[in-house]
């Protein structure tokens, strides 16, 4: 609206101005040479005009006939930088499909048109990357490297390069000096878990604390890598300078109160100073958020000297504060073994060995030990032993992969900072499961023996010749139920060669087999696995007593 008022306005001013002349016509008289022009206002005005417009004309002709080759050139500049603006669009859109050949014709148009262009040289080294080709993404990236808008950018690829080749000096060198440069997130991360992988504890920790002011990290993650630091160092002073030791492992639990390692740590440093009620407090408090066997090992070791008695009402105190988990109930059944309190150890594992529960290996192998211990029936405890082989594997600490016995602060693998998880290995279908380092002595037979064969698995219990058909079919009969159970995987233990011990074996097993008919058809049905020392064991001195490794659990 308001432009049509300025319009209808200057359109009035226009028309007065003409009416003006109109009314005042004037004359125009022009002696030049001789000659003589007379003319009104209005029509030297018209002529005016006239010759200020053709001169205008004139000019630009001259102007467009001047800077002719310059506009030539121009345009044709223009042309060359939107086709190589095209290739390298379509180099780029090639690259995110992961087309290869369309991605290293694009880099080379793109590079015949614009020549100047970073982007390029960026474009031909994700191309050779796609296409396998190190050498020329390295060189590509090393040209971006010489330059200073694109130093970041090239030294990024140098140290991406270096790390595939598995050139870790040459990946810190780039990181390094990327750092130098500008601080980004991915150069602090480079710089922190290289002095992580190589135990520079302390330098990491410089590290991180700068990457922490400065923002590179997130907060939560920053601070849980301040603890696992943290905690490392502790683990280096924990023999020579405990104090200090002490003060970084209350930092560690202060940024993250769920690691373990640094509870574990800080109750023994405490239990050293005498702190023995602060440190059982540290434990019970990080008892029922985490049920740990290190935590529990630590909670039962912080006063030396302790009585076998005195640990087993220590692991029942704690037990009380997570009553229904497993862990529990297996540390106050090894407690009590130690303390041969037989009955409170079966009591403590009932809940996790009756019929239909999956007790785990730790909870079969504690059996095994308390059927020893309490009864010493062999049947019983190589029924545990081949039900270890066969049972739920219990959490350890896994990082990438590896299962380790203790925690570290950086993965094995790959070095990565805070790798460790406390976990469950996966189940490996159809693998067979090595045993533990102390039941290396017990051997397992090749293969189940047949039905037909007169004697029980293993020659564990050897039977005479029978009276009669019908007890020929008793026998059999669980021979063959022992035979079908051995079936499952076994653990691959070593075979046994023959020996003093071997012979024991068969004498106790002859010795056995003298027994009642009923106590035969019994022992028949469980499954029973020959067990034999050592190479260099003498044997027992009665060879009609059979013999049984102690299981060592604590």
């Amino acid at each position: 609206m308001l432009r049509i008022l300025i319009f209808l306005l200057i359109l009035a001013c226009a028309a007065f101005g003409v009416a003006w002349l109109v009314d005042r016509p004037g004359e125009i008289v022009l002696t030049w040479q001789g000659y003589r022009v007379e003319t009104s206002v209005g029509v030297g005005f018209a002529l005016l005009l006239l010759s200020a417009a053709a001169l205008a004309v004139f000019w630009g002709l001259f102007r467009f006939v001047f800077h002719m080759p310059r506009l030539m050139s121009q345009r044709a500049a223009a042309r060359r930088q939107a086709k190589g603006h095209a290739a390298l669009a379509r180099g780029m859109i090639a690259v995110g499909a992961g087309d290869a050949r369309l991605a290293r014709k694009s880099a080379a148009e793109s590079g015949r048109y614009l020549s100047d262009e970073p982007l390029t040289l960026f474009l031909a080294a994700q191309a050779a990357q796609l296409s396998g080709d190190r050498a020329a993404a390295v060189a590509a990236f090393e040209k971006l490297a010489q330059t200073a808008e694109t130093k970041l950018l090239g030294l990024r690829g140098l140290h991406v390069e270096a790390q595939r080749r598995g050139d870790a000096d040459a990946a810190h060198y780039y990181a390094h000096e990327a750092h130098k440069v500008g601080p980004l997130p991915w150069s602090a991360k480079a710089v922190l878990e290289h002095h992580a992988a190589h135990g520079q504890w302390e330098g990491a920790l410089a590290a991180l604390e700068s990457h922490i002011a400065a923002k590179l990290v997130d907060k939560a993650v920053g601070e849980r890598q301040l603890a696992v630091l943290e905690t490392a160092v502790a683990l280096d002073k924990a023999d020579r300078a405990p104090d200090e030791a002490l003060r970084l492992v209350r930092q560690a639990l202060a940024h993250s109160g769920d690691l373990v390692p640094a509870t574990v740590l800080a109750a023994r440093l405490m239990s050293r100073k005498g702190d023995i009620r602060k440190a059982a407090k540290l434990i019970e408090a990080a008892w029922p958020r985490h049920r740990h066997p290190d935590l529990a090992e630590a909670y039962l070791d912080l006063r030396p000297g302790d009585s076998n008695a005195d640990r087993l009402a220590k692991a029942q105190t704690l037990a009380k504060l997570a009553p229904h988990d497993p862990e529990s109930h297996m540390i106050v059944a090894r407690a009590a073994l130690a303390a041969r309190d037989y009955e409170t150890a079966r009591k403590a594992m009932a809940p996790l060995v009756v019929d239909g529960a999956r007790p785990s290996v730790r909870a079969c192998l504690i059996m095994a030990e308390l059927e020893d211990a309490q009864f010493g029936d062999q049947g019983q405890v190589r029924e545990w032993l081949a039900r270890s082989a066969r049972a739920p594997r219990d959490p350890v600490w896994m990082a990438d992969g590896v299962a380790a016995k203790q925690w570290a602060p950086v993965s094995p693998v790959t070095g990565r900072l805070d790798a460790f998880v406390w976990q469950t290995p996966p189940e490996r279908l159809g693998a067979d499961l090595e045993a533990p380092e102390w039941t290396r002595h017990w051997s397992l037979p090749a293969r189940p023996p047949e039905p037909s064969d007169a004697k029980l698995i293993g020659d564990a219990v050897a039977a005479p010749p029978p009276e009669n058909p019908a007890q020929e079919k008793d026998v059999a009969a669980p021979s063959a139920m022992a035979a079908a159970a051995m079936d499952p995987p076994r653990p691959a233990l070593r075979p046994v060669p023959a020996g003093p011990s071997a012979t024991t074996n068969e004498a106790s097993s002859q010795t056995q087999a003298s027994s009642s008919e009923r106590q035969r058809a019994s022992r028949a049905q469980k499954v029973v696995f020959p067990m034999a020392g050592p190479p260099d064991d003498p044997g027992p001195d009665d060879p009609s007593e059979p013999q049984i490794r102690r299981i060592g659990l604590l």
